[in-house]
């Protein structure tokens, strides 16, 4: 329709909006009514305030005893954030839901910048920010925030992204230092440094062919991306060293895992008995992770006797396709240097955690892992913005489908396991 949308795309956005109210709903919910005592990065801050590197508690399956004290294994970076939190509150205290709508929302504002760089229409770029917001792994880890997993990518997710805003508008120290920070989160963001430098020389200007002018600069803005990032690294090994005495002991090696059997079935707890039996890397996990990525369905499980009553939905999480449809624009990226780098970033985070213990359960209608090479992929759908542009009826489709499932993925659990 010229000059204004078409009625189909109008019913989408009439659609779009009840379904985002809703989950605006249900996140404002989960933030007035969080708990506290259930974030291990309460614990991580108190070790800075009180400079000792053990944790006095642990709050989660993740914690690691070295010489008979208790540590928490993950990066440092969100606790740092939560020190002001529990400098007033102790490590019982709550705030965590409202980084985590700050960060959520903190990302929203980022891409719909970068979008905007790329020259993406209005009406697409509308469609992107509100299947980030709400057909994507940012929702549930925002949701999720009051956890320590989840609170690593909602704060990890925005600072990466900042790295890759300030790249592409030249500001190449704070994009380094954003990226620094990003590892300080997620250890495996480091990876986005090349891509970053990348951006920098831009699309059309050879990688190669150069001159002696072109080595120098590149040289400059490699310093400028490096060193900050450097220092994001040197700060996670002596992290490490000050927990461990070793710059590459990460805690996990330390883990002490549940072994008590659960006493109805009489089984480990599933995290343990593949930890036990395969250790945190195996091959054993392709088949699992391969499945509940690329192929698993929408899965509400029902009671065993009749099949009549809904008593939850599998935590190994629903596929990417499946969940978040919109991402099969990706088919349509032209295929150059750019989208071949962010390709690259993604079959490699893929391929990795293939092999891991855990394909980030407990989620429900998500991936989570697809947090650390979203950003890639939604660059390469900025490649493909002409595709996006001329489908856009479809993309708000497969947006709005994706948002439809999370609003049943929150009604569910809300039957079957309360608020």
């Amino acid at each position: 329709m010229p000059g204004g949308r078409s009625p189909f795309q109008l019913v989408m956005l009439a659609f779009a909006t009840l379904l985002g109210l809703a989950l605006v709903a249900v996140l404002a919910y989960r933030t007035l009514t969080e708990g506290g005592g259930t974030n291990s990065y309460a614990l991580i801050a108190e070790s800075f305030l009180t400079a000792t590197p053990w944790a006095s508690d642990c709050f989660d399956v993740d914690c690691a005893r070295f010489e008979r004290r208790t540590y928490i294994v993950f990066p440092p970076f969100p606790g740092l954030v939560a020190m002001p939190l529990v400098a007033l509150n102790g490590i019982q205290t709550t705030g965590f839901m409202v980084i985590g709508c700050l960060g959520f929302l903190a990302s929203l504002f980022l891409w719909h910048r970068i979008f905007r760089a790329c020259h993406i229409e209005d009406e697409v770029r509308l469609w992107l920010i509100i299947a980030l917001a709400f057909a994507s792994p940012l929702y549930y880890v925002g949701l999720r925030a009051d956890g320590v997993w989840f609170f690593a990518q909602i704060v990890g997710f925005p600072l990466l992204t900042l790295a890759l805003h300030e790249a592409i508008h030249g500001r190449l120290v704070t994009s380094g230092v954003a990226l620094g920070c990003a590892l300080l989160c997620r250890q495996m963001s480091v990876f986005y440094a090349p891509l970053l430098l990348l951006i920098a020389i831009g699309p059309s200007a050879p990688l190669f062919r150069m001159s002696w002018a072109d080595i120098r600069q590149r040289f400059g803005w490699t310093v400028q991306i490096g060193i900050p990032v450097a220092i994001g690294l040197a700060g996670y090994f002596a992290y490490n060293h000050w927990r461990f005495a070793d710059p590459l002991e990460t805690g996990y090696s330390f883990i002490f895992w549940e072994f008590t059997p659960d006493p109805e079935t009489g089984e480990l707890p599933i995290l343990t008995a593949r930890v036990q039996d395969h250790g945190v890397w195996s091959s054993a996990y392709v088949l699992y992770n391969a499945a509940y990525l690329f192929v698993q369905g929408f899965d509400i499980t029902f009671d065993a006797a009749k099949k009549l009553t809904i008593t939850g939905l599998d935590n190994g999480g629903t596929s990417v396709l499946a969940a978040s449809p919109w991402l099969l624009f990706l088919a349509f990226t032209p295929w150059r240097r750019m989208a071949l780098f962010c390709l690259a970033i993604i079959v490699g985070f893929v391929v990795l955690l293939l092999f891991y213990h855990s394909n980030g359960f407990s989620q429900y209608n998500t991936q989570r892992y697809i947090l650390d090479w979203l950003p890639a992929a939604l660059l390469m759908l900025a490649l493909a913005k002409d595709k996006l542009s001329e489908h856009k009826d479809v993309l708000a489709l497969l947006v709005v489908w994706g948002m439809a499932l999370n609003v049943v993925t929150v009604a569910v659990l809300a039957l079957t396991v309360g608020a």
